[in-house]
């Protein structure tokens, strides 16, 4: 009876995680509960109950108003757009996780940002650690002479044991810490190879804990899996104080880093570069990129103001509407949600009887952007039509506004942000949702077409064009 009781016992004590995002559970399953995975929920040992008894107090706590707010001032790294994201600049301590797919640009952004940053301390310099796991020292630094990545105060490892890294970071004393990337480093003190579960979360956390005894500001890159999340354990983004996504087209020079999650400053900030030969170089107005350059106005293609954060980019979509030979008509999108694309064809076909019905359909964005605003809409709308009528927008003409399914066209947030850039870009018409122009002054050069159903946007913005 004392025997079968003890196996219940230990039995109740294991414990069970996923390999791919870390969730925890007291029995087995076959499907992981948090990232749906099959087949990646495993025993890892038993559940062991940790208590602390209490200790005297190195840091007593003191009254809010007394607190020393000038050790969360964000410094610059020297690299604007970056410190766009990041709301200022890094803050000493903080921790920032920069994730991507392999080959967008993390290193190569990460290596200018630490020299610019060796470069621009109180007197002149502040020393920077660069540590690699992937490259060797003399890898990093070919890359670092030809971006013109150089300064005296970057120092350089090649480690892939956290103990190791730990020891440089004592040598050096940084004030900036660089890990490219945190699944190749490993501790000796957890098992498991380098990057699984239990390793990215030993690695953070020492990391992490160093940052915030000594005052040291931390870059970690981290690697993406195939749906473009970021691999390893989900605690890991709770844990860093900045998560940073790098975003872009292989086979594009843009480049959007966005903020995910930033406890120094908001999340609406997107930051854009130019990734050539020569380094990454950052875009202070990046709008020249999505358009076409065309002089002549061509059918299927119509401009419109997106969004980025409080950016306002303006954006070429792009449609062409053909006979199909198959029995299904195909649909093909790129830079554009297929799913909102399919709607707006439906919407235009119930709606404004657009002949769409045995035609196949491509759209795509210039300048490799995706646009995901349901603000594109009307400009999606738009380009539709005018492929399908082989009718042609006015030049200089830019459409903003959300479609529904009733065929209405709905006001968006930012409106006059998004006339103003079009104003500054020599835009001269503007196709909008109803009520914009009662909201404020219309920015000088510019004429606003507000319509309020699909219908009506076809027919004034495509035949007053004609007749123009």
């Amino acid at each position: 009876m004392a025997a079968s009781t003890a196996r219940r016992t230990s039995r109740s004590a294991a414990t069970f995680r996923c390999s791919e995002c870390g969730w925890q559970a007291v029995k087995w399953v076959g499907r992981c509960g948090e990232c749906q995975a099959w087949g990646s929920v495993a025993e890892v040992g038993a559940v062991t109950a940790r208590t602390a008894a209490a200790t005297s107090v190195q840091s007593p706590a003191v009254p809010i108003g007394e607190v020393d707010v000038t050790r969360a001032v964000a410094r610059s790294t020297g690299v604007a757009e970056f410190d766009r994201v990041l709301g200022g600049g890094l803050v000493p301590g903080a921790v920032v996780l920069v994730a991507g797919e392999p080959g967008i640009g993390k290193s190569t952004l990460l290596l200018d940002v630490a020299a610019r940053a060796a470069r621009s301390g109180e007197h002149g310099e502040r020393k920077v650690l660069y540590v690699s796991g992937e490259e060797s020292a003399a890898q990093v630094r070919s890359r670092a002479e030809r971006i013109e990545a150089m300064a005296r105060t970057l120092y350089l490892a090649s480690e892939t044991d956290l103990a190791t890294v730990l020891a440089q970071v004592e040598q050096v004393g940084p004030e900036l810490l660089v890990v490219d990337s945190v699944q190749t480093i490993s501790s000796a003190e957890v098992e498991g190879s380098a990057g699984n579960v239990t390793q990215v979360r030993e690695v953070a956390a020492s990391l992490i804990q160093v940052a915030k005894a000594k005052g040291i500001a931390v870059l970690l890159v981290g690697h993406v899996t195939k749906d473009g999340s970021i691999a390893g354990p989900r605690v890991l983004e709770h844990l860093v104080d900045v998560v940073v996504q790098f975003e872009g087209d292989r086979h594009s020079r843009l480049r959007l880093v966005r903020a995910v999650k930033n406890r120094y400053g908001p999340t609406d900030e997107v930051g854009c570069f130019d990734l050539s030969d020569i380094g990454i170089v950052g875009l202070a107005d990046p709008s020249g990129l999505f358009l076409s350059g065309r002089t002549a106005a061509v059918a299927g293609t119509c401009v419109t103001v997106t969004l980025e954060g409080r950016r306002p980019m303006v954006t070429e979509v792009q449609a062409l509407v053909t006979r199909s030979s198959l029995a299904t008509p195909r649909r093909a999108t790129s830079g554009l949600d297929s799913a909102r694309v399919n709607m707006i064809l439906a919407v235009l076909d119930k709606r404004a009887q657009a002949p769409i019905g045995g035609s196949d359909a491509y759209l795509s964005t210039v300048g490799g952007v995706r646009l995901t605003e349901p603000a594109a809409d009307l400009a999606v709308t738009l380009a539709l039509a005018g492929a399908i009528t082989d009718l042609p927008l006015p030049h200089g003409t830019i459409a903003f506004g959300e479609v529904g399914l009733a065929g209405e066209v709905r006001p968006v947030t930012g409106a006059h942000r998004r006339l103003a850039e079009a104003a500054r870009l020599g835009f001269t018409r503007a196709v909008v949702p109803p009520g914009v122009l009662g909201a404020g002054p219309v920015p000088d050069g510019l004429s606003v077409l507000e319509v309020a159903t699909v219908a009506e946007a076809v027919g004034r913005a495509l035949h007053e064009g004609v007749r123009r």
